[in-house]
């Protein structure tokens, strides 16, 4: 038995989930998220326990495979709408900087010309700094790809260490070529 597919995912206050026709549905305020169910998985919403329960119909590898992912991503619905998730961002590099325009994230990093991202609907993007992003959102799927989309506008470069990386990361400098003069 999946050791992650038998723990219960437990229900803040405040948190509404429930199962309607093949679809786990979890909503607080205006968070509102929905995960299909796959074939051979059941779950259960256990109100006076206020938990969620995951359970396989059979043992098959792809019923287990399936049993320990749903479980997964019932309690990222859940801590999604509670507390949310996000994704902070670092941008390196002389006169390199961002700043919102209205849902339009525009970024400065190099190119002749400023480029423009569109904020997705249910995306909450911030520029606390002009060198630093913080992407929040109730969907982690959808939070880290658009983190990555604006990484991928301008992505660490080896040499210098100039771009957009997340908060942290660590970026493998290579040495660059050296002059050696003629004999």
């Amino acid at each position: 038995m999946s050791r992650i597919g038998k723990k219960p995912v437990p229900i803040p206050d405040g948190v509404k989930v429930s199962v309607n026709g093949g679809v786990l549905v979890a909503e607080k305020g205006k968070a509102h998220l929905e995960q299909p169910i796959p074939a051979g998985i059941r779950v259960r919403v256990e109100e006076e326990q206020k938990q969620v329960v995951v359970e396989r119909e059979t043992d098959s590898r792809q019923h287990r495979a399936l049993h320990g992912l749903m479980r997964a991503l019932a309690a990222n619905m859940v801590k999604g709408v509670s507390e949310g998730f996000e994704k902070r961002l670092e941008i390196v590099g002389v006169g390199y900087n961002a700043k919102l325009q209205g849902k339009t994230l525009v970024l400065q990093v190099g190119f002749t010309h400023p480029v423009n991202y569109p904020i997705p609907e249910g995306i909450e993007i911030q520029v606390p700094e002009p060198t630093k992003i913080v992407v929040r959102g109730a969907d982690k799927q959808k939070v880290g790809q658009v983190a990555a989309e604006i990484r991928r506008i301008k992505p660490p470069e080896p040499y210098k260490g100039k771009g957009i990386r997340y908060e942290g990361e660590v970026i493998r400098r290579k040495v660059g070529k050296t002059f050696v003069s003629g004999q």
